[in-house]
């Protein structure tokens, strides 16, 4: 049984996997060889080196298990064709995440842009307008695994949750969650409007003018999720006309974020570069979702957790 990383955790992490798993050839590298992954049998990947050439060389290849929540660049098609199974890490990214996102909002509402920048200046200025989180409300647009933890935390400054799925079914730490259908409804009640959704054909573009027009003024919007959810030309435009207060994007249509984008002159957004999920303790948690996995696969079980549908997207 041979175990292909196209990545290369690091040594204290490869030591004791390779020490519970001795039955397991495994190989780690950077990037992807065809001469090894022709004898791989379960591949680990961030999902963004494969193509439907290496799917086609991958002849014995039975399993994929990607250390990413996101999939929309792998070549799907190929991969259900052939009937390959795929799993990911889906929940790991939650406590960097949640902590991200709660690091941006709070260094809004307490000023930390101005009084960095004052001190950059050497400045003395108490005339910074500070808020609270306090007593606000969060609207979370996909409240999964990532959006619960957020929701849990918010929860904990006393902020009022709305959860927005596509079934408006009950999630945890939610005080009201509705479809998906009623959101133009709902985003008038939010000072905090967090896009957790994957991309998918449904979620593209979901994001329109209308949407904007209906956020309060002094809103704050964030997408975590992925960059179609939202025409960046009509992001662009609503924040130019100030019909919201702020935006704090961590996704984009195309990353890197080009130089000649005009986001990068708006005063009123935070240009984050997909990092939010980033962590010292990234690998080791999606070795922890993959070494139980491992054990199920080596004993015959074919029912693994977090199992993906790529044609659906998650």
């Amino acid at each position: 049984m041979r175990v292909y990383f196209t990545f290369e955790p690091r040594p204290n992490l490869c030591k004791p996997l390779v020490e519970e798993f001795p039955e397991v050839e495994f190989i780690f590298e950077q990037g992807v060889r065809d001469d090894v992954l022709r004898e791989t049998d379960i591949l680990v990947t961030y999902g963004e080196d494969l193509t439907d050439d290496k799917i086609a060389v991958a002849e014995k290849l039975q399993w994929i298990f990607v250390a990413s929540a996101g999939v929309e660049k792998m070549p799907a098609q190929a991969i259900a064709e052939r009937g390959i199974y795929v799993s990911n890490v889906r929940g790991i990214h939650k406590k960097p995440m949640t902590e991200s996102i709660l690091a941006h909002i709070l260094s809004l509402k307490r000023g930390l842009p101005s009084i960095y920048a004052q001190q950059a200046r050497g400045e003395w200025n108490k005339k910074v307008r500070l808020t609270e989180l306090n007593g606000s409300t969060a609207l979370i647009l996909g409240p999964g695994a990532i959006g619960q933890e957020i929701g849990r935390i918010l929860q904990a400054f006393e902020v009022h949750t709305i959860g927005i799925n596509s079934s408006g079914a009950m999630t945890n730490y939610m005080n009201e969650t509705y479809p998906i259908a009623q959101l133009l409804q709902h985003l008038p009640k939010a000072d905090i409007v967090i896009a957790m959704l994957p991309s998918t054909p449904n979620t593209k573009n979901l994001i329109g003018r209308e949407h904007f027009e209906a956020m309060k003024e002094s809103a704050i919007f964030m997408n975590f999720g992925r960059g179609d959810l939202v025409d960046e030309n009509v992001l662009v435009q609503a924040l130019q006309e100030n019909l919201i207060a702020h935006a704090v994007l961590d996704v984009y249509a195309e990353e890197p974020l080009p130089a000649n984008n005009p986001i990068w002159q708006l005063k009123n957004v935070t240009v984050s570069p997909h990092l939010s999920s980033h962590s010292s303790r990234y690998v080791e948690r999606s070795l922890a979702i993959f070494k139980p996995s491992l054990r199920k696969w080596l004993d015959g079980e074919r029912q693994l957790e977090n199992e993906m549908n790529l044609l659906r997207g998650y």
